[in-house]
């Protein structure tokens, strides 16, 4: 029936794809760099020493987009080469107008689109399935990430390597450090897959070595051979860290004042087998989380932002439940991100944060992590400290996956404990993944089957959860994929995430994407998505047919679209959708139906001002709602940053009339790209609490970090719009990685 729904939709899609479709050249033939090992080079930005005169050379580079594999309108040299304890990557990156180039990034930690940047994929084991990219731009600034299960990206990750850039009349350099301590790989592999990656920034155009369809991973890449002899030394990173805090908690007048020391500690029992140990661990200066405020009746999603967490987790990713699996100009799903999520084994922000998301102490934690051979493990185990009534707990978390075919994987996992309650819990489940990068026409395709079965004591029946789903992942062209996962009613990961059960979810998606030659127009999509949600026992929960009639990108990345929402939703029991105080609003059980119209537009924010709308209006629950979300960011200069969000509901229900507001103002005050103070206000008037968060931060250099981080809490507890303070503290933490 869904699928019905969504094809009798399709006549509507057609009318928006009377554009015509530039057509990319054939592929070329996979592509290999021979290197060599010489002197370890200074890392400054020039590329003076001689071991860079005798690297090999790749000056290949193909448009990536907008044309696949036409000339790029600038030309590149990249330089490759290794030492005893690194890789070395030097770039000239000619350009004709250097005073336009697009460099506004600053600050150590920012993530840049907009900037022009030069990027590397690096997949040590050359298993199409695995690897890292490191990214820098014409500032030194750095980002990195894990790539896992072929396609998936985790830009939460953070490794250690070093870049340094300088800039002349003639573009500019850039020369990237990545030790092999940073990676696992396997020490007799001579084969590395590599990739490489430049965007022009004022222009919007990347050009590449290796693409198919637009697209690069570590299944679509050259190969670099000749390693051996790979050094790591003793293969031990240690992090003692030191915090100093001061808290104090206005309610019952009370002052704490301590110092706490942490220790982290890397081991590398082979170059691709990782051991960890965490003691007494602190997640002060981890980045405070973004308020969410929506008016749903299922549970919200937030992400894992914890750096001991974060390092491997490719390794324990299960089944492609979750994560950024949408298609679009932005890469995104018209489905909420919760619901993606529903039905995750394994879900860190479980362990060491309680229900209402306060700090949980961590007395000791161990981890394993990597490859040995086809094979991928991962062992976690926590100690968690007691708080409130709930008993210090043991964690484990284990998984182990096969590599098979030629991109393709089959793994099984398993938990144990509850961090937030003192009843016994375990899941065990297996998982397939199939993915095939190597179609005709650069075309793939992507699939997978998952099973689970949790364990809870006083619990007999109903804890298994299974799915399937297959995908198209096309950049250009058609794509789509259509799903079904089920959720019993009483299966229940106490170290995963769910967010609804008792339930059967399906969905579908089937959209077109094309490039367009105008000179202001990019990239045009248009596209279907339903999702469909009906009870186990019988009967519809939830369903939303989504028209994604137009989207359109242009050039420089300002991005528009116009969508059409058909909403079902069933309620079988009353739903509190608003509180405030003593006053609440109630939608009784029924069933009801809506359609609400969406326009959204934004800007590349490369400009000096730039900033996004987004205004949905329409039925909702038997009454109205009309949605408004706005940004604003203005960028003085490369030093100061400034950006307002405001997103506000006005909602009118048989029942009462409300309205939310959640405001943030964020403050960057970028002193070099070392150096950074960044302060965030954000209010809702639901909770009637605002709160401040403020960092300085200091990276002297990769691996070595300085922060001083404020958080004051105050509520308008009476309502009267007096606000009083709640909670405040002050932190100051040092982490200093030592490397043997």
């Amino acid at each position: 029936m869904l699928c019905m729904i969504a094809i009798s939709l399709l006549p509507i899609l057609y009318t928006g794809l009377a554009y015509s479709q530039i057509t990319p050249s054939t592929e070329q033939e996979t592509k290999t760099v021979s290197i060599n090992r010489d002197q370890t080079p200074t890392i400054d930005g020039q590329l003076d020493e001689e071991a860079w005169e005798s690297a090999a050379m790749i000056n290949d580079l193909h448009q990536i987009r907008p044309i696949e594999y036409d000339s790029p309108t600038e030309n590149t040299e990249i330089r490759i080469f290794y030492d005893d304890d690194a890789l070395y990557i030097g770039a000239k990156l000619f350009d004709s107008q250097p005073e336009t180039m697009n460099a506004n990034t600053l600050r150590q930690g920012a993530h840049f689109w907009g900037d022009d940047y030069l990027s590397v994929i690096v997949a040590p084991f050359n298993d199409k399935r695995n690897g890292y990219r490191f990214q820098i731009n014409p500032n030194g600034v750095r980002m990195e990430m894990l790539f896992y299960d072929t396609s998936g990206q985790d830009w939460n990750w953070n490794g250690i390597w070093y870049g340094a850039v300088s800039r002349n009349e003639s573009g500019w350099v850039a020369e990237i450090s990545i030790p092999f301590k940073t990676l696992s790989f396997n020490p007799q592999n001579d084969t590395w897959g590599i990739n490489f990656t430049r965007d022009l920034g004022r222009i919007s155009e990347m050009s590449g070595w290796v693409s198919r369809n637009s697209s690069q991973d570590p299944s679509i890449a050259g190969e670099a051979v000749g390693f051996e002899q790979l050094q790591l030394g003793k293969g031990i990173d240690i992090v003692p860290s030191v915090t100093l805090k001061e808290k104090k908690d206005f309610d019952i007048s009370s002052n704490e004042t301590n110092a706490e020391p942490s220790l982290d500690l890397f081991y590398k029992i082979t170059p691709s087998l990782n051991g960890a140990v965490t003691l007494n661990t602190d997640f002060s200066a981890t980045e405070v989380d973004t308020r969410q405020l929506e008016l749903t009746r299922f549970s919200l999603f937030f992400p894992e932002k914890r750096t001991f967490f974060l390092r491997d987790a490719d390794i324990f990713r299960y089944a492609r439940v979750g994560g950024r699996l949408g298609f679009g100009l932005t890469g995104t799903s018209s489905f909420s991100q919760p619901d993606l999520e529903n039905g995750r084994p394994y879900f860190s922000r479980r362990i060491g944060l309680g229900s209402a998301g306060q700090p949980v102490d961590i007395d000791a934690g161990a981890k394993l992590s990597g490859r040995v051979g086809r094979w991928n493990v991962g062992a976690l185990a926590i100690r968690q400290d007691q708080y409130e009534n709930i008993h210090a707990s043991d964690i484990f978390v284990g998984r182990i996956t096969a590599n098979v075919l030629e991109e393709s994987s089959a793994g099984i996992l398993i938990t144990d404990g509850d961090p937030r309650s003192n009843v016994g819990n375990s899941v065990g489940g297996f998982d397939f993944l199939y993915n095939n990068t190597r179609l005709p026409g650069g075309k793939s395709i992507q699939g997978e089957a998952w099973y689970q079965e949790s364990r809870t004591d006083g619990i007999n029946e109903n804890q298994s959860a299974y799915g399937m789903r297959i995908r198209a992942t096309n950049v250009l062209g058609w794509r789509g994929g259509i799903g079904v996962k089920q959720i019993e009613e009483n299966f229940f990961p106490a170290l995963g995430f769910v967010n609804r059960a008792g339930i059967r979810d399906q969905t579908f998606e089937l959209g077109y994407s094309r490039r367009v030659g105008g000179e202001f127009l990019r990239t045009v999509y248009s596209a279907v998505d339903a999702h469909r949600v009906d009870l186990i026992s019988g009967g519809l929960q939830s369903q939303v047919v989504t028209l994604r009639a137009l989207e359109l990108e242009s050039h420089l990345r300002d991005r528009g679209h116009l969508r059409f929402h058909s909403t079902k939703e069933v309620l079988t029991e009353p739903y509190v959708i608003w509180k405030k105080g003593s006053e609440k609003i109630i939608v009784p059980p029924d069933s009801y139906a809506f359609n609400e119209t969406e326009l959204s537009f934004s800007t590349g924010d490369f400009r000096r001002i730039w900033g996004s709308a987004n205004y949905r209006t329409g039925d909702f629950y038997g009454g109205t709602r009309t949605r408004i979300g706005t940004s604003i960011g203005w960028r003085p200069s490369n030093h100061f940053q400034f950006r307002l969000n405001y997103d506000f509901n006005d909602v009118e229900l048989p029942n009462g009339i409300f309205n939310t507001r959640l405001v943030g103002f964020r403050t960057d005050i970028i002193f070099s790209n070392k150096v950074s103070w960044l302060t965030l206000i954000q209010y809702d008037n639901v909770t009637e609490t605002a709160g401040l968060n403020s960092r300085l931060h200091w990276i002297p250099e990769a691996g070595k970090e300085f922060f001083i981080v404020f958080n004051h809490n105050l509520q308008d507890m009476d309502l009267n719009n007096r606000f009083e303070s709640t909670l405040s503290d002050l932190a100051i933490k040092l982490n200093y990685t030592f490397r043997f």
